[in-house]
């Protein structure tokens, strides 16, 4: 190939001229920023076929001679200029559409290239720099990064400009070049540093309020209006000739696989066959957001040096002492308020950093249909754990089932789902739970009829009755299955602070809890006996004995409290709301055996002698009638509610009500940050395995997308 990309044979002089700028642009030749070389260069219609070996060859021609020709960020800034010539005029030419996509597209080809093959972690090869001279003939600010000017100009573009049939393809390119521009992340480890570079990213954490309020305004608007247009050519500012595929449409998973040139874009984003309600451009805004969101700059407290370090580990040291810069995205969706009410200008409350306003109905009525896309879940995460305004909105909203119908049939198909994006629905769940309002509405909102589940008919029954049947059955999938003690401990949480609240609670799910016990015992008897049978063992093989004793004894000290829970579950129920439950009753009564073998066990003792009160006092009442021929089902409840009429719960203990809180662990970066570009990649996004650091780079299936959730409950 030489020093630039061969001509083609058999070329047009069109072509030729194409291959002659590419060829230049990755040659040795720099160009200054007021050369007519760019005009030309991005007025090109795209319209020729390079193979594969082609475009890296040029991607590495452009990375050997980036150094000394600043090619890289000279058309960075020609896109930023040919951006404000659009946001300074009311109707954009169509020339500079046309310069402006053709900018972003090429510069994210070379910049992801440059980004996945870059031999350091501070991304020198980058070379985003320019003298003070060519900054000065060019009008440049001069007090000011290259790379903080180019993220100012594409944010201040987003943020400014409607999308319309005609910028939406701007706008698409536009946000994959910030995913590639962010990507330096998957070149780092998990664990975020204070020697980590990230020169796009950390420069759109230096962009003032308003950039920031609205950049995460728009990405927000883009998820809730999910734009979709009809391909006309006649709309766009220019429109590839025939079929024909662009320049660098073959750059292969190498280079830029992810970002195709405009006409496959069209065909993509813009074709009125597109299945069901999915918009490119929502998915792409909204993962743009949850990279921006969940980022962390981290600095270091402390030195190193401190002679009291001893043999402390480098690594456990700086993770420790190390704290983060705030994160002014992450504070402008934690500010974001409803456009229709803000608490705001009544209570007169002033609040830190920029204010998003956004139609929380129908952001809440997107986020119901969108749950099975699991980036939509993390937006809701991110939402009810961060803005309380948002949380509120949601707890006073009558239809609930939008939110929570999507949700527990999520859970109910567990096993076809992420272990990440289970834990993030389970916490969901646990941040509403807390609320007392909740727990009540949701029994008193009736379903005529749940489809997706199929091991039984569920008819009229509340919401709050399949919530506690599906929450039941992750745990038993979670029994069979994961074996995941976090997955156990939220279902569990979730349950107990339902708990008080609980009203007319189904015959079914009251079945399923009373078994809930007993599937939990059983775990609990086999355990305690193979203890027993290792701890017999000891003199015969002291160090095998000892070593499976101890091993086995933290999980019997977990299980100990799991079937704690549920015993303190159950007496929230018979203690608080026993008269509006007979079915529970019932179930109890039906199933009394299950308690027998642990009536005198030192850690559930108290627990059962309340739901032995209640026993005693509902079996003496059924000794008390004469009836002619067996018990039925029916019989028995027709007992029990008119014996709940004069129940006055003597004898009961009253005990502190569980109530279990969400908390974020102390460094949320580790499993977030992580977790975002998982669902990045798992959108499409072609990284190069081996520049990635971040991630296991086995991305074969959902387990290999799954990692261990780094959050806890309290």
């Amino acid at each position: 190939m030489g020093a630039a990309p061969s001509t083609p044979r058999g070329g047009a002089r069109p072509q030729d001229a194409a291959e002659n700028l590419m060829a230049a642009f990755v040659g040795e030749k720099p160009y200054p920023l007021s050369s007519d070389f760019w005009n030309q260069l991005l007025e090109l219609p795209l319209t020729l076929q390079w193979p594969q070996d082609r475009v890296l060859q040029a991607c590495q021609l452009c990375a050997q001679h980036n150094y000394h020709t600043n090619h890289l960020a000279k058309i960075l800034i020609h896109l930023v200029w040919c951006l404000q010539d659009l946001i300074s005029t009311s109707s954009g030419s169509a020339t500079a559409y046309r310069k402006s996509v053709n900018a972003a597209y090429i510069s994210s080809v070379f910049l992801k290239f440059i980004i996945e093959n870059a031999k350091g972690a501070n991304f020198e090869e980058l070379h985003l720099n320019l003298d003070k001279d060519e900054k000065r003939q060019c009008d440049l600010p001069t007090d000011q990064s290259i790379e903080v000017f180019i993220i100012r100009g594409m944010l201040s573009f987003v943020g400014s400009s409607d999308v319309s049939p005609r910028t939406c393809l701007l706008h698409h390119e536009l946000l994959n070049l910030m995913l590639v521009a962010m990507s330096t992340q998957l070149c780092s480890g998990p664990s975020p540093g204070p020697k980590d570079v990230h020169p796009f990213i950390d420069a759109a954490m230096l962009q003032e309020s308003g950039v920031v309020a609205s950049t995460v305004r728009k990405l927000l608007l883009n998820f809730i209006t999910r734009p979709r247009f009809p391909f006309d050519g006649s709309t766009y500012p220019f429109s590839p000739e025939g079929n024909q595929s662009g320049v660098l449409q073959r750059v292969g998973s190498v280079a830029a696989n992810f970002v195709l040139l405009p006409y496959y874009t069209f065909n993509y984003l813009l074709s009125s066959s597109s299945a069901g309600a999915r918009s490119p451009l929502a998915e792409k805004s909204l993962l743009v957001l949850l990279v921006l969101v969940h980022y962390r700059k981290c600095l270091v407290v402390k030195s190193l040096t401190d002679n009291n370090l001893g043999d402390v580990d480098s690594t456990t040291y700086l993770r420790e002492s190390s704290s983060f810069y705030e994160n002014p995205y992450c504070k402008a969706l934690e500010n974001a308020r409803d456009i229709q009410f803000d608490r705001v200008d009544i209570e007169g409350n002033a609040h830190n950093g920029p204010l998003v306003r956004l139609p929380f109905a129908s952001l809440f009525d997107t986020l119901g249909l969108c749950l099975s896309d699991e980036t939509s879940v993390l937006l809701l995460y991110s939402l009810v754990h961060g803005n309380s305004d948002f949380l509120e909105y949601v707890l006073v909203r009558t239809d609930l089932d939008t939110l929570l119908m999507p949700i527990l049939e999520t859970l109910y198909n567990a096993s076809r789902r992420t272990s990440n994006q289970i834990y993030m629905l389970l916490i969901i769940l646990l941040i509403l739970s807390q609320d007392s309002s909740f727990n009540a509405s949701i029994h008193k909102l009736m379903l005529p009829s749940v489809p997706w589940y199929e091991e039984r008919l569920l008819h009229h029954t509340s919401l709050g009755s399949l919530m506690v049947i599906v929450l039941i059955r992750t745990v038993k999938y979670n029994l069979s299955k994961l074996r995941d003690i976090y997955l156990h401990t939220n279902c569990l949480a979730i349950l107990a602070n339902m708990a008080p609240h609980v009203h007319r609670l189904s015959a079914y799910a009251s079945q399923r809890l009373v078994s809930l016990f007993d599937m939990l015992s059983r775990k609990y008897t086999k355990l305690a006996e193979l203890k027993n049978d290792k701890v017999i063992k000891v003199s015969a093989d002291q160090i095998e004995g000892v070593s499976l004793t101890e091993d086995m004894s933290p999980e019997i000290h977990i299980y100990t409290d799991f079937l704690r829970i549920v015993l303190e579950i159950l007496n929230a129920i018979l203690t608080y709301a026993l008269p509006r439950n007979p079915e529970v009753v019932y179930a109890i009564l039906h199933r009394q055996e299950l308690f027998q073998p642990f009536k005198n066990h030192p850690r559930f003792n108290e627990l059962l002698e309340n739901i032995y009160t209640v026993l005693d006092f509902f079996n003496s009442r059924m000794d008390m009638q004469h009836m002619d021929g067996e018990w039925s089902v029916d019989k028995v409840l027709q007992v029990i509610i008119i014996n709940s009429r004069s129940w006055h719960g003597d004898g009961m203990k009253m005990f502190t009500q569980l109530k279990f809180t969400y908390e974020q662990e102390s460094h949320p970066e580790e499993f977030f940050i992580p977790y975002v570009w998982r669902l990045v990649l798992a959108q499409g996004f072609n990284f190069s395995p081996h520049a990635i650091n971040l991630l296991p780079v086995e991305l074969s299936g959902d387990d290999a997308l799954s990692g261990e959730q780094g959050e806890q409950i309290v």
